[in-house]
């Protein structure tokens, strides 16, 4: 039986020893190299110190490293941090103290980053993977996949032990890390698998960078079925057009993705110009794809499944909906309902269920829940919610987002709870406001927030991109609103951009657009 992720690679590599399991770009690595490499690296881990319940950081662009990078590290029964490679360093170095990363796993093309770092005050004693000359070890490539392979078999990795912590944006402003096992990482892989019929014969398109939660499907489920992940390159996410002509060319199957990669290469106009027939399954998540945009991609492929998914990085995912038809545009695109082993309360403000049909927050019981956040036992017990039994208890995560459940039994996503505001007296649903400006023909993007006046009062904001163009004004965004929304949800101040700051996971970085709007 596979309980660990370890196990999940070296069975991969007995039954398809030849099958290609990752590729990148003109690069590419069977199971059994995967398999043989990671032993190496864990080898060589083992021999600088590295033991079990250590945490190793791999900090890297996408590349076919990160693979070996991974699984290599969590072969030491440590568990690996991904960091994004184009945080500022002062950010990377507070990631290093505040999980105690002393080894971190890198790529060259890096160097001059591992010798800006290196003069930190970190706990960081090696580089492995950079060829810079540094104040501290170092160790190349090439020198890894010379070392000898020890008895790893002797490290005794069980399913409750962690295996990766995954770094998110706080509320505080600070990131929370948040704390996966091998248990529940394995159990999201075992479940995507079931859901969508993953088998040896899938392509899956990795679109999402390491440390951005969606990747996990391709780096887990991709093993666990014996199918093949393309690691989509920096380059081509990039490109819009090379990325479509990329799932044309790979013969991808399964394409996972914000909405926003998917928008891009429909405006491109290329998509209908492409053979893209071995395209099965179109999965999208993250944030809300505009109802103008998804119907439009859907009518251009009308062969593949659509699937809305949901989920906070807490509990991997916990929901999916199967988009059948292209919706219209004023309907709500459910989230759909809970996969297996997993159940769901919605709570009102004093934990007591909400009556059918009424919104609440969702909360989240599942085998794909994390173990908590790292060294943050306080927001670990305020995110969760014990629900007990006469001879037991269930341990539900509480997401901060509202749902409610329609007529036919899907849940609804309604927004967050603290983008719920109170404004002049009246309760306001921020998400309520993109929706209905969304719906514009000649908005692009949009992204509202609640910015302070100089008075220190509540204003709306509307951030808009708008089509080509465009001759859209502040003043028929108004008008626009007042024929949908209530007056007093309109948002007082528009601002149009030509494109949107994002988060390393490509979200709209809406506390980066109200730093803007205040200076």
């Amino acid at each position: 039986m596979i309980s660990t992720f370890p196990q999940s690679l070296k069975a991969a590599a007995l039954k398809h020893p030849k099958h290609t399991a990752f590729r990148c770009g003109s690069t590419d690595i069977s199971y059994n190299q995967l398999d043989e490499k990671t032993d190496q690296l864990a080898s060589h881990l083992c021999s600088i110190g590295v033991k079990k319940g250590d945490k190793v950081g791999v900090y890297m662009n996408r590349c076919i490293e990160t693979s070996i990078a991974i699984y290599g590290i969590m072969k030491t029964g440590a568990a690996y941090v991904p960091i994004d490679a184009t945080l500022p360093l002062t950010r990377v170095a507070y990631l290093l103290n505040d999980c105690e990363i002393e080894h971190l796993v890198s790529i060259p093309l890096l160097n001059r980053k591992h010798s800006a770092l290196a003069a930190y005050q970190t706990p960081l004693k090696s580089i492995l993977g950079s060829s810079a000359e540094l104040n501290i070890d170092s160790t190349t490539w090439d020198d890894i996949f010379n070392t000898s392979i020890h008895n790893l078999d002797e490290v005794n990795i069980e399913a409750d032990d962690l295996a990766y912590i995954m770094y998110t944006s706080g509320s505080t402003g600070f990131p929370k890390g948040i704390m996966h096992t091998h248990y529940s990482g394995l159990n999201y892989a075992k479940l995507s698998i079931n859901h969508f019929n993953l088998t040896n014969d899938d392509i899956l398109a990795n679109h999402a960078p390491l440390h951005f939660d969606i990747s996990t499907l391709g780096y887990f489920a991709g093993p666990l079925a014996c199918a093949t992940t393309v690691i989509v390159t920096d380059a081509h996410t990039k490109m819009p057009t090379s990325l479509a002509n990329l799932i044309a060319t790979e013969k991808i199957t399964l394409w996972y993705s914000v909405p926003l990669a998917l928008v891009q290469m429909l405006q491109t106009g290329i998509l209908e110009q492409l053979d893209l027939s071995a395209l099965r399954l179109v999965l999208f998540g993250g944030e809300v794809f505009t109802n103008k945009y998804l119907s439009e991609l859907m009518h251009l492929l009308p062969k593949p499944s659509f699937y809305n998914i949901y989920g906070p990085a807490e509990v991997n995912q916990c929901t999916s909906y199967h988009v059948k038809n292209p919706p219209e545009d004023k309907t709500i695109l459910p989230i759909g309902k809970v996969w297996e082993d997993t159940d769901y309360l919605i709570f009102d403000k004093n934990d007591q269920n909400v009556a059918d049909g009424e919104i609440g927050e969702l909360l989240i019981h599942s085998t794909t829940r994390m173990k908590g956040y790292w060294n943050n036992l306080e927001l670990t017990k305020k995110s969760s919610y014990n629900q007990t039994f006469e001879n037991s208890f269930r341990i539900y995560h509480r997401t901060g987002d509202l749902v409610r459940i329609d007529d036919a039994g899907e849940l609804l996503f309604m927004g967050r709870n603290d983008r719920q505001v109170k404004i002049r007296g009246y309760r306001i649903e921020i998400d309520e406001i993109e929706a209905c400006i969304a719906q514009n023909n000649e908005v692009s993007e949009v992204a509202v927030v609640i910015v302070e006046t100089i008075e220190k009062e509540k204003e709306i904001c509307a951030i808009i991109i708008k089509k080509e163009n465009s001759t859209l004004s502040d003043k028929d965004i108004k008008t626009f609103c007042k024929a949908q929304i209530p007056v007093y949800a309109v948002p007082q101040r528009i601002e149009f951009m030509d494109s949107f700051p994002r988060t390393g996971s490509e979200k709209i970085d809406r506390n980066r657009i109200i730093e803007m709007l205040t200076k």
